[in-house]
């Protein structure tokens, strides 16, 4: 068949399992939790309605869509699939299509770490096409980020997702990152205290510009090992893996989790819950994560400020980072931890009950107590005197 539209062509097929492969490229989310509801759907005898849609590629057959119908079917013992197969299709396009039917045009969501994914791949494809459409070798990157917006002026927010999206996924997802550890990218563990969402909206937020798009090429003192996004990266990497050392390895324990903290210890039934893993896990809260980081991102700046150097706050990660100012970021997590209340237990059934909102933890931390006058901190947190020895 050829879609009148598009004019991509495809084929109705049933192909063995042993044939069938998942695609991570257009599609890269693995599965989760809701195939249980598929599994009893289908067992009652409901047909599938929809079925899983393929393409060839290297020789094999891969689905990027209804991969969890698919699962199911493999669960209940079927063989063999039911399968609309694209024939040579143009891969961009079902990316942007999968990546639309995800987002925009939901029924189910992606969540925002696959398509930071997906932008992430759909940037690279954008480069090669650029150097493609200038006769550029595919290891030649002179030309700027602000150059790629204005070729692809019709797609233009579009490129600039995709390259802060790039920057995002690349920090989240680096081998080197130790905090990916304690991050839960699927939304439903109890078992690890950050959330995609809490990361994203805390650590990407303060720390990332998602509107500055340099002039500077691509290729910028890469020899030199200063150029300004690779710095970025490597930097913002450095600094969540203090926090991991500082905070969560062999402190925080999955097995305890973040299921009912506050309430077993109200209930007397914390013998398991650690001082070290009760203060990361306060620290992860969403609204208390926000606020210590701007107090973390003052003290990069005041390093900067007092050294006379001057510095742009969209671009506080592309300068250098001295051993002193990294010294100084390790103390201030380090001291941060120690505060008596992260473990003050008897904070189980008041600060810490519930969710609180951003400012309730903003005056807390501004004046050491509750907007409603309890007394929480000894005195207001003071960013320099936390990194002192």
């Amino acid at each position: 068949y050829e879609d009148k539209l598009s004019k991509e062509k495809s084929c109705f097929i049933e192909v063995p399992l042993e044939y069938i492969f998942h695609d991570d490229l257009i599609n890269p989310r693995g599965i989760n939790s809701s195939i249980s509801l598929l599994v009893k759907e289908f067992s009652k005898g409901n047909p599938q309605l929809h079925l899983s849609l393929a393409r060839i590629n290297n020789g094999k057959i891969q689905i990027f869509d209804g991969q969890h119908k698919a699962v199911a079917q493999i669960l209940l013992g079927n063989r063999n699939l039911l399968l609309r197969l694209f024939i040579n299709p143009n891969v961009d396009r079902l990316i942007e299509t999968n990546t639309n039917a995800g987002s925009s045009l939901r029924q189910i969501a992606f969540d925002k770490s696959i398509m930071r994914q997906l932008n992430n791949t759909l940037y690279y494809e954008t480069i090669t096409k650029y150097q493609n459409d200038h006769n550029l070798s595919n290891d030649c990157f002179d030309f700027s980020e602000e150059q790629l917006v204005e070729y692809f002026k019709g797609e233009n927010a579009n490129i600039r997702k995709y390259i802060v999206d790039s920057i995002k996924h690349t920090i989240t997802h680096s081998p080197d990152n130790l905090l990916k550890a304690y991050i839960d990218f699927e939304g439903k563990a109890k078992e690890l205290p950050i959330s995609y969402s809490a990361f994203e909206k805390t650590f990407l937020s303060t720390f990332i510009d998602s509107k500055l798009i340099l002039k500077t090429n691509l290729s910028y003192k890469t020899d030199e090992g200063e150029n300004p996004r690779e710095l970025e990266i490597n930097q913002l990497i450095q600094v969540l893996n203090i926090i991991a050392e500082e905070i969560y390895i062999k402190k925080f324990n999955p097995e305890v989790g973040v299921s009912r903290i506050e309430q077993k210890i109200i209930d007397k039934k914390d013998s398991d819950i650690t001082d070290a893993h009760l203060i990361a896990y306060r620290m992860s809260k969403e609204e208390v994560l926000y606020n210590w980081l701007q107090y973390l991102k003052k003290v990069i700046e005041s390093y900067f400020t007092n050294t006379g150097k001057l510095y742009d706050s969209r671009r506080l990660f592309q300068e250098s980072f001295s051993d002193v100012l990294w010294a100084n970021i390790r103390k201030f997590v380090k001291n941060l931890a120690a505060l008596p209340l992260w473990k003050d237990k008897s904070m189980a059934s008041t600060h810490f009950s519930g969710k609180k909102n951003y400012d309730f933890w903003r005056e807390v931390f501004e004046t050491g107590k509750t907007p409603d006058g309890a007394l929480v901190l000894a005195k207001p947190l003071n960013y320099m005197e936390l990194i002192r020895e």
